[in-house]
């Protein structure tokens, strides 16, 4: 019981982590993209869990670890999520932005997951200036619609 209580600032990363993933998930999620809330909340969990066990066996002072294994390791996998995103009609691939918000989810979990919540503040705020902020001048300056965003198959 006594590991329990001494792990509740790892407990509120990975809640924190679940928020800032529902965060850019949500503007996916309003977007009608595949990938939503609990895909992006999910990528950020896993990934600042791995983190958190990754700094926990650090500390054990298992020998051999190398605590940069675990961060190589998530965006490997996350490479592998996002492909599976990107579809391709044709030669031209769509779901391009949603993967790349799945990496940049993953990297802040991990930035979570590491306690560096400025970082992973900030980098949410960013992500969601770029997909909310971005699509406004697409739509005020470029003419564009959300449907011709969202159906659009450039890279």
């Amino acid at each position: 019981m006594d590991i329990f209580f001494q792990n509740w600032e790892m407990f509120g990363r990975l809640i924190l982590a679940v928020l800032f993933g529902g965060l850019i998930g949500i503007e996916r999620q309003f977007a009608r993209k595949t990938a939503g809330l609990r895909t992006f909340s999910l990528v950020s969990l896993g990934s600042c869990l791995l983190a958190v066990i990754s700094i926990l066996l650090s500390e054990k002072n298992f020998p051999g670890f190398n605590i940069a294994m675990i961060p190589t390791s998530i965006i490997s996998g996350i490479g592998f999520i996002g492909a599976g995103l990107i579809i391709f009609h044709g030669s031209h691939p769509s779901g391009i932005t949603t993967a790349a918000g799945l990496l940049v989810s993953a990297a802040v979990g991990m930035a979570t997951g590491f306690g560096f919540y400025g970082v992973a503040v900030v980098t949410v705020i960013i992500t969601l200036m770029v997909f909310t902020g971005f699509w406004m001048f697409e739509k005020r300056f470029l003419g564009r619609t959300l449907e011709e965003v969202n159906n659009e198959k450039d890279i």
